[in-house]
């Protein structure tokens, strides 16, 4: 498989190639530019190509994350997730409890607007994206 896989340590607006598969796991709420890195996704994407995203689970609204995990991933996001973002030079942080909706917004924003929540585990969301 040598020759159909290959890693690459990158920013998230600059990897080269073009993929069938782009997968990224509990990264995307921490990215200063999330709508940044769903564009450049969108034109490294070969024709049918998918992009999988594993985000940590997250409610669409306050109330919906009012649970245990909830509030400690609130807690997370808090200390870790939005500095991370921040300190990137954007403005535009998801932080860990952005929720489908939001999730499915901004990668909609970057031209991945078939999106839809492939997988739900207690802890995760798996979102599917394509253009």
């Amino acid at each position: 498989m040598a020759d159909q896989v290959e890693f690459q340590e990158t920013t998230s607006t600059t990897f080269g190639g073009t993929y069938d598969l782009i997968t990224l796991f509990d990264a995307f709420h921490d990215m200063g530019d999330p709508r940044g890195f769903a564009e450049h996704v969108r034109s490294a994407l070969a024709p049918g190509g998918v992009c999988m995203l594993i985000e940590p689970l997250a409610g669409n609204g306050l109330q919906d994350n009012m649970t245990p995990v909830g509030r400690a991933y609130y807690a997370g996001s808090t200390m870790v997730c939005v500095p991370c973002a921040l300190q990137q030079g954007e403005q535009n942080p998801l932080g860990a409890q952005a929720g489908a909706k939001r999730l499915s917004e901004v990668l909609g924003e970057g031209g991945l607007t078939n999106v839809r929540v492939a997988a739900e585990t207690p802890f995760n969301l798996v979102l599917e994206a394509r253009p």
